[in-house]
């Protein structure tokens, strides 16, 4: 007789490939529904990110120094990573509890859900409307999980029905997540309708002999996409320019709400300005140079007209990280950009504006998306990293360093070319020497200055021996002071220390 093929049989207890996959799915789906509406809504209220930033905000200060220390600027993609591993194991536990009833399976995913929504409705980044993406997101874990749990209850015969129809969810929750992270996208556009943006001072041509890149240093000029980059969030905010609203109060006579519009009327210059990051180890390469684009912040903030006595502008990025930068600096030398490098800025790099201040670290000067500016004294809010136990006021300090030869490199006989590069914004750099195995001190030769804001290069050339070699370099600023030699870590307020490669001659 032949076999029906039609009919199916049920099972009292699924099979633990089976509640495994129907945990992992019902998952996936709820994280990517409630990413698909966070397009929508804000990219921020993805149920993932929200959990994930709340996450990196709540992180002791010790566990995040050793994270940007160990991992750098892929320390958000460890933990990304490490979520995702997380959200595997517990929605594979889901499943195999839930081998003959829903209901475990259905209380973890309510449990899930509801962690999205407290996050959601905890950021600062979020409105209450947002809570829409994780709601979202709980209905379709619970909803998935229920419907694959009776699909997968029952066997299916050979036609495949059953697996037709996981194959059917897996590409909708392919299809969903595509779609809000290309939704969340519109930034681009944005971009693009800011059109060229031509300042009224450029920054003077960068001079011939800046830089030494044949022998190894950087280029003077560092790509957009080069740029060294660390943000507290998982996610990069998408803030279009007809959307951008910039807050400048507290103590200053006329409050002023600025748009994109406004800030591009503004009379734009071009500054090359060099930017160091606080987490650079000595050696480090958290230090770029760009041609920034903007208006100077004195000129902004000219009708707000600053109280005297004001000591720290607090400023916020929409994403709700803050940052206290002095007003002295900020009056002397600050920028508020629009541009880098000839382009609109880079969503990754603050795009519709941010701050930059010349001379100072990055977390205390240069604020992303920045769309609130308050004028106070330091004790009465403290930003971001000083609630960590940074430095409230961090001037860059003096540094070089070796990047050819890079360490345990192999290099020919003759004459040995070492090449780097040594900054000390805004002070410039004055000298830079090296040092062969303890030897005596060679003064190195300078690349041409482009401004003492940005970072200069040097090489020298050493006779060496054939065999292991360890040369050590230091900088001495325009004021006369020498990089010191004693080692400190980057926090809280930047490392110090001379910097140093091991390679061999050969003979």
């Amino acid at each position: 007789m032949a076999q029906d093929h039609d009919t199916a049989t049920t099972i009292d207890r699924l099979s633990l490939l089976r509640s495994i996959l129907v945990g992992v799915l019902a998952v996936l789906a709820a994280l990517t529904a409630g990413h698909l509406i966070a397009g929508l809504l804000n990219p921020n209220a993805s149920p993932f990110y929200a959990v994930g930033n709340s996450a990196i905000d709540l992180t002791p200060a010790p566990l995040k120094d050793f994270a940007v220390r160990n991992f750098g600027t892929n320390d958000k993609l460890v933990l990304l990573a490490g979520m995702a591993v997380v959200l595997l194991l517990v929605a594979a536990i889901a499943g195999i509890v839930s081998r003959r009833s829903p209901l475990p399976g259905v209380v973890v995913a309510t449990l899930l859900g509801g962690l999205g929504i407290v996050a959601v409705l905890t950021r600062p980044d979020t409105d209450v409307i947002d809570v829409l993406a994780p709601l979202t997101s709980l209905v379709a874990g619970v909803g998935v999980f229920m419907w694959l749990h009776g699909v997968a209850f029952r066997t299916t015969t050979v036609d495949g029905s059953g697996r037709r129809q996981f194959l059917y969810t897996v590409a909708g929750i392919g299809i969903a997540g595509v779609s809000g992270q290309l939704l969340g996208g519109s930034v681009e556009d944005s971009r693009t309708a800011v059109g060229d943006l031509v300042p009224a001072t450029p920054a003077p041509p960068i001079p011939a002999g800046a830089d030494f890149p044949q022998l190894g240093t950087p280029r003077f000029l560092t790509s957009n996409r080069d740029f060294y980059r660390i943000d507290t969030q998982l996610d990069v905010p998408r803030l279009r320019a007809e959307d951008y609203v910039l807050r400048i109060h507290g103590a200053v006579e006329k409050q002023l709400m600025l748009r994109f519009a406004d800030i591009r009327r503004m009379r734009l210059v071009e500054r090359t300005i060099t930017m160091t990051c606080v987490s650079n180890e000595v050696g480090g390469p958290y230090v770029s140079t760009s041609n920034f684009i903007g208006v100077p912040l004195r000129d902004v903030l000219a009708e707000a007209g600053v109280k005297p006595g004001a000591e720290q502008l607090f400023s916020t990025s929409v994403d709700g990280w803050t940052c206290g930068t002095p007003v002295a600096d900020v009056l002397d030398r600050g920028l508020l950009a629009i541009g880098m490098n000839g382009e609109p800025l880079p969503a990754e790099h603050g795009f519709p504006a941010r701050m930059v201040v010349p001379g100072l670290y990055g977390f205390v000067s240069a604020t992303k998306w920045v769309v609130d500016m308050e004028f106070n004294k330091f004790a009465d809010k403290q930003s971001y990293w000083l609630k960590r136990g940074w430095g409230r006021q961090a001037p860059i300090k003096t540094q070089s360093r070796i990047d050819s030869p890079s360490g345990f490199a192999t290099v020919g006989p003759g004459r040995t070319t070492i090449a780097g590069v040594a900054w000390a914004q805004p002070r410039g750099i004055a000298k830079v020497e090296v040092r062969a195995d303890n030897g005596p001190w060679v003064t190195a030769e300078l690349a041409a200055e482009v401004s003492t804001s940005t970072w200069r290069m040097w090489r020298a050339e050493l006779d060496l021996a054939p065999g292991l070699h360890t040369v050590d370099c230091r900088a001495t600023d325009k004021t006369g002071y020498r990089q010191t030699e004693m080692r400190v870590p980057p926090i809280p307020d930047g490392a110090t220390g001379w910097h140093s490669t091991t390679f061999t001659v050969q003979g």
